[in-house]
């Protein structure tokens, strides 16, 4: 299968209400129709809240991811705040809709939030074949770091989940599409909008890049829920003329 149809949610958040953001992204679904991918932004059931206590895998949250897949009949994956063995993790959730899943912990904790004094960070980056496509989502912050997003497994599609500040939104939109040029592979970026309790202020700008670095997309400052389908046969032609994977620094990351 070379093509795959990609569903971005960019929508406002609710603090620590789980129930009022699932009902209301469930309402922005409502009208869904023929995807294969779901993408929610991150923490989308809490918004971004270092004190919220977090909730046990397979408690609501997953069940009502669970419910979506089923529904919309594509997998759904975004972020929550899990408590697991007296720690909390920014846990990535790709959920299928037969109710197998994957999950990915944050690796990069946001410093400036002090997010490492209650979070614990994760370490194995996630690589999904869905589709027959390869598929590798993080989390935000790790956005910065292009060692970590470095294509070593050969994907095809990148995706961040964000709560990204409009206050250094020009530093999103120039890092997703050189996360798309260095890489060779589409990069979709889905962030929240409106305000948090704190007074942060976020305006979207999710967007979906090319392999090229092109945008095909990007929703500014009000809630889209946008669906594209994306070929990979045009991207193995690129790769196939322009061969810079190939040539790429070895490395390991402790």
């Amino acid at each position: 299968m070379t093509k795959l149809r990609v569903t971005s949610v960019q929508s406002r958040l609710y603090w620590e209400n789980p129930q009022k953001n699932q009902d209301h992204l469930k309402d922005l679904l409502f009208d869904l129709k023929e995807t294969d991918l779901i993408v929610l932004p991150e923490l989308f059931s809490t918004a971004f809240s270092v004190s919220y206590e977090g909730e046990p895998m397979h408690d609501k949250s997953m069940k009502w991811m669970l419910k979506i897949a089923i529904d919309k009949q594509a997998a759904v994956i975004g972020s929550l705040i899990i408590s697991e063995r007296q720690k909390k993790y920014n846990r990535l959730v790709w959920m299928n809709k037969d109710g197998s899943y994957h999950y990915y912990d944050k690796r990069h904790l946001f410093g400036m939030m002090n997010e490492e004094k209650y979070f614990a960070a994760g370490k194995n980056r996630l690589t999904v074949d869905y589709k027959g496509w390869k598929i590798c989502p993080l989390i935000c912050y790790d956005l910065r770091f292009p060692v970590f997003s470095r294509n070593t497994d050969n994907y095809e599609l990148l995706i961040y989940v964000a709560n990204w500040p409009i206050t250094r939104i020009d530093h999103w939109d120039n890092l997703l599409v050189s996360r798309a040029i260095e890489n060779q592979s589409f990069v979709l970026g889905v962030n929240r909008i409106g305000s948090d309790i704190q007074g942060v202020k976020f305006n979207g700008h999710s967007s979906l890049i090319d392999f090229n670095g092109h945008t095909i997309y990007k929703d500014i400052d009000t809630e889209t829920v946008k669906t594209t389908e994306i070929d990979k046969y045009q991207l193995i032609k690129s790769r196939s003329k322009f061969p810079f994977l190939k040539d790429v620094d070895s490395f390991k990351i402790d």
